[in-house]
C-alpha cells in the first residue's frame, strides 16, 4: 500500500478515524531539509509495501505546522502509531530496526492479500497483491487491440485485454522495486479465449515475437480449464523469481484455439525484497 501524504488537517484526522478500531496507522512526521528523514524515506515506503494491512501516512511539518504542533512533534523524523485515533506509541529518530519492531508489535490481524485492491487473490503467507508496484506508464503489450488494451487487464472492472491479428500476446510488466514473485492469477473474460500456453521471462526489458522462441524462458505454464476454476492461483517456480524487476508474459495460444486471446485481469502475488542496506542511513544519522 503506498504511503499517503496528507492534504490538510481535516484529511489527517479523516485518515486516523477511517482506519477503525483495529487497523494500525503509522505517521511519519518529516521535512525535506532533514537528512535522516530523507534517508529513512525509502525504508518507510518499503515497509508500507511489506505490511500492506497497515496504513502509512506522511506529514510534512513545514507544510502542515499545525498538525505537527498538535501532535507535539519537536524533532524529525518522529513516527507516531495510532489505533482508533488514539496514539499508542511514538519513536523519534531514523532507526529502521526499531521502526519495524514497533510495527510488528502493534500491527494487529493480517488481512487477506488483495483485500484492498478489488482482487480476489487468496491469502499466501508472507505475500500479497503487488500490483501497486507496477510502473503503469511503462507497461507494454505487443499485438493488443487499441480499445481492449493491456491497461484494462490491470484494473478490476469489466474491461479486458484482447489480442489483435492472432491469438498471441507479449505483455511487458516492469515494477518500481525488486520483488519476490510467488504466483500470478489470470482472470479470463471467456474460458475459450483464455491463455493456454504462457512463457515467462524475468528481468528482460524487451522481447519480440521473432525472438520469443529463441530466447530461453524462465518458466513455461500450460493451463487447462481446471486451472481457471476456484481462486485460479498459478504457482511459479519461486526460486527463479526471487529478484524480479520486470516480467514478460508471452501468451502463445488459447484454450479454444480462438482467433484472439482475452484477459480480463492479471494479478501478481509476491513481496518486497528484504535486506535494505542501512549503512548509508547510519552515516547520515551520525553526520547530524
Amino acid at each position: 500500500m503506498p504511503v499517503k501524504a496528507i492534504t490538510s488537517q481535516a484529511d489527517y484526522q479523516s485518515i486516523l478515524s477511517a482506519a477503525g478500531p483495529t487497523k494500525l496507522v503509522v505517521v511519519d512526521f518529516t521535512a525535506t531539509w532533514c537528512g535522516p528523514c530523507q534517508a529513512i524515506k525509502p525504508v518507510f515506503e518499503k515497509l508500507s509495501n511489506t505490511y500492506r494491512h497497515v496504513v502509512f501516512v506522511k506529514v510534512d511539518v513545514d507544510e502542515f505546522q499545525e498538525v505537527a504542533a498538535v501532535a507535539g512533534v519537536t524533532a524529525m523524523p518522529t513516527f507516531q502509531f495510532f489505533k482508533a485515533s488514539k496514539k499508542i506509541a511514538e519513536m523519534a529518530g531514523a532507526n529502521p530496526t526499531n521502526l519495524e519492531t514497533l510495527i510488528k508489535q502493534h500491527q494487529g490481524p493480517v488481512e487477506e492479500a488483495g483485500a484492498g485492491s478489488g482482487s480476489a487473490a487468496p491469502l499466501v503467507a508472507g505475500h500479497s497483491d503487488v500490483s501497486e508496484q507496477i510502473t503503469l506508464n511503462q507497461v507494454d503489450c505487443l499485438n493488443q487491440q487499441t480499445a481492449n488494451h493491456v491497461r484494462n487487464a490491470l484494473k478490476s472492472d469489466d474491461t479486458y485485454l484482447e489480442s489483435d491479428v492472432d491469438e498471441q500476446l507479449i505483455i511487458s510488466v516492469p515494477f518500481n522495486q525488486a520483488i519476490k514473485l510467488h504466483s500470478l492469477r489470470i482472470i479470463p473474460k471467456d474460458i475459450t479465449h483464455a491463455p493456454k500456453t504462457v512463457k515467462l521471462y524475468v528481468n528482460k526489458l524487451h522481447l519480440g515475437f521473432d525472438e520469443a522462441d529463441s530466447v530461453q524462458e524462465t518458466q513455461t505454464i500450460t493451463l487447462t480449464e481446471k486451472d481457471y476454476e476456484g481462486n485460479g492461483l498459478i504457482s511459479l517456480r519461486f526460486v527463479k523469481f526471487q529478484n524480479v524487476t520486470s516480467v514478460i508474459l508471452f501468451v502463445e495460444d488459447n484454450l479454444g484455439d480462438e482467433e484472439t486471446t482475452q484477459i480480463k485481469q492479471l494479478v501478481f502475488i509476491g513481496s518486497s525484497l528484504d535486506g535494505t542496506d542501512m549503512s548509508a542511513l547510519k552515516k547520515v544519522e551520525h553526520e547530524h
